[in-house]
This record gives C-alpha cells, structure tokens and sequence, in this order.
C-alpha cells in the first residue's frame, strides 16, 4: 500500500518533501556569507576557500552514479532517512573547528545530499498523483531555493553575534526538521525499511506486448535507456546548460554588480540576492503555467527569460534588478521543468533513477567548472563581456536542447 493510499492526502509527503527540500541547498549556500572570517580564522587562502564552497557541487558530479546504486539497493526510503542523517552529521563535523572539519563535513554534506537529489524524482514518482507531480515538483525546488535565501540572509547575523561555528552549526535545524517531517510521512519502520518498499513502482520494468516472427503476441519486458535514449541525452545537456548558467552567475554576480554598476560589496551582494529569491516564482508558477499551456511553450517562456538574463547584463548593466529577477524566475523554473520531465519521461522507477541520476551527474560535472571558467575569462579580458557571452552561450545551449527533449518526449508520451 502506499504513502498516498494510506494517508488518502498528499499533504504528508508533500510535507516531507518540502522540508527534505530545505537540507538540499540551504546548509551548503550557508558558507558563503561568512568565507571572509573562515578564512581569516583558519588561515585559508582565497583558493581554498573557493575550493571549499565548489566541494559540493564537485560531490554531486562525482558521486551520483555511486548515489543511484545506493537508491537502488537500499531502497527510495532508506535512502531519504540516510540522505538526511548523512546531512546532519556533515553539519554538525564542518562546524566542529579546524581546517580538516571543514574540507571533511562539507565532503560529507555534499555526498549525502547528492543521495537527496537522486532519491527525490524517485520519491515523487512512486507517491505522487501523476496530476500532482508538477506542483509538488514546484514545491520542492522552491524549497531548496527559500532555504539557501535563509541561510545566506541569516548566517551573516548569527556569525556577528555567536562566531562562525555557531552559525553553521545552526542550520542542523533543518535536518532535524527534515527527519520530523520524513518520519511524519512514511512512518518509523518504512522510514528505515531496506529494500524497495513497492517494488512494482520502484524497481519494475514495463511491460510492453511485441509479435514474434510467427505473429504470436508475446509479453516482454522493456528495458530502460538513459544514454541511448536521445530525448534523456538532450535532456542532460539541457541541464547542463541550466547549471552551468546558474553558478556561474550565483559566483559572480556580486562581483559583476560592483564593477559594472559601481555598487559597494554589501549593497552587490544584497542586491543579487534578487537572483535567489525571484526563483520561487519560477519554481511555483512553472507547474501551473504548464498544465494551461503545455511543456514545450512553458519551457520557450523559461528560456527566454534566461536568456535575457546575461544579455541584460551585457548590453544594459543598469537594469540589473530587471535582469536578476527574470534570471532568478528562469533559474527556478528550468531546474523544476528539467524534474517534471524526468518524473514523466520515467518508465518506471529504476528509468526514473538512472534518469534523475544522468540529467543530474552530467548537469553538476558541468555546473561546477562555471564559476573557475567565467572568472578565468575575466582574469583573461580585465572585462566582463567575455565572461557573459560565455553565459550567453550556455542558455542557448539550455534552449535548443532542452526544447529538442521537450518535444520529443511530450510526443512519445502522447
């Protein structure tokens, strides 16, 4: 029986989704506000530091092949409850104190959460109402992007007043939250249940009724294709382009800001948050949005209005706050488009793991060169034109493929 069946509402796993959501993003944004007294108290330099805050991202390019087979073997709850406590732990060592608790908590935070991001599509698929999928999809994107918006406003103000430590070890709040939540949703023993709970769902292939040679029907089984299937590689690239997009520009907008509008470090770095909070608007309004006017033209709006975002910067610097938020209103919906489609194009929930597991490993390989890259171009040109032409290029690489996917797969799935 399901989560769904039992509980009759979406409502519990809607809960738990959302504030598993909350751990995926917010902990790891946390270490940006205060890299400046990181760095000070253990005597980090400014390489160290940017390979401190990229670790994770590094995490999620190069453990998600090992992710998936966890989730596969342990099962989607399993490997939720692990995901959580991994998190929770990575929290609690990185604030510890040192040098090596930070590099190894943030190791830790940033390969227990790349279990989150593979087991989610998974989640959503086996428990969600298939005319659900989209909103709850909208929900737990936005809820990764409200909690790095927390954390990067408050860890600042908890670092003056308690010390740097104390402000990340905080944010252990949100595991503790996400394991109430998760709890609440499957219950205990489901929670820690080895095994997919419904392996018809979670790990059952499709059946699919062939002729053989003699004209027999014949019931076979159809096995699911992730890299030789065109509609999940253009999809992969798509992602790709949406990552790379994103932080390269959640590196360096601040900066941007300040030598192309003159502003202070504080008054750029508040400004940009615009960048992060307008992508609630994305992720909630994409789902919506698509079920009125279909995938394909929902997906043209979103890459438009990325593609707006470094052409603004680039021939109208002024109009930042134009741009952050169309950027930020992109940002979040193409990553909550990118999930839907992985959740539908899913065979079953093996494909939908591989799936989410592909799109993912090769969109976060790409995404974490972006801030070295874009900065490289600038050390190379003393300019930022270079940087957000390069930027340019990578929403247009996020718009042909991902509209090339779309319409294969909403063609195949009708």
């Amino acid at each position: 029986m399901s989560i769904l069946d039992r509980s009759r509402s979406v409502w519990p796993i809607l809960t738990g989704i959302v504030f598993i959501g909350f751990i995926l993003r917010g902990p790891i944004v946390a270490v940006a506000p205060v890299t400046g007294a990181i760095s000070a108290d253990l005597g980090l330099s400014a390489a160290q530091m940017g390979l401190l805050t990229s670790l994770p991202v590094l995490c999620f390019a190069l453990m998600t092949p090992f992710a998936s087979l966890f989730v596969g073997k342990a099962g989607a709850n399993l490997a939720t409850t692990v995901a959580i406590v991994g998190v929770g732990i990575g929290t609690i060592v990185r604030s510890a104190g040192g040098e090596t608790a930070a590099f190894t908590g943030t190791i830790i935070m940033g390969a227990f959460i790349t279990i989150g991001n593979v087991v989610m599509p998974v989640i959503i698929r086996r428990d969600v109402p298939a005319y659900r999928v989209g909103i709850v999809t909208g929900a737990y994107t936005s809820a990764m992007n409200v909690s790095s918006m927390v954390t990067s406003l408050a860890t600042a103000p908890l670092a003056a007043a308690f010390g740097w430590q104390v402000a990340l070890l905080a944010w252990v709040s949100l595991a503790v939250l996400a394991a109430a939540a998760w709890l609440f949703a499957v219950g205990p023993r489901a929670a820690v249940h080895w095994g997919p709970l419904r392996p018809a769902i979670e790990t059952g292939a499709v059946d699919t009724m062939i002729v053989d040679t003699r004209g027999i029907p014949v019931l076979t089984r159809r096995e699911p294709r992730t890299w030789k299937n065109l509609s999940a590689v253009l999809l992969a690239l798509a992602f790709a382009g949406q990552a790379f997009t994103y932080y390269g520009l959640t590196a360096w907008f601040p900066t941007i800001l300040e030598d192309r509008v003159g502003y202070d470090a504080t008054t750029a770095g508040a400004s940009a948050s615009v960048f992060q909070i307008a992508a609630v608007v994305g992720a909630l309004g994409v789902p919506l949005l698509a079920s009125r006017a279909g995938i394909p033209r929902t997906f043209a709006l979103v890459a438009a209005l990325w593609i707006s975002c470094p052409v603004g910067l680039l021939l109208a610097p002024d109009g930042w706050f134009a741009w952050a938020f169309l950027g930020g209103v992109a940002q979040g919906g193409g990553i909550t488009i990118v999930f839907m489609l992985v959740v539908e194009m899913a065979l079953d929930g093996t494909h939908s793991r591989r799936l989410s597991a592909m799109v993912q490993g090769c969109g976060y390989a790409l995404g974490a060169t972006a801030p070295t890259l874009v900065g490289a171009v600038h050390d190379a040109t003393a300019d930022w034109d270079g940087s957000l032409l390069v930027l340019v290029i990578s929403t247009l690489v996020f718009t042909t493929a991902g509209l090339a996917a779309t319409l294969r797969a909403t063609r195949a799935l009708r």
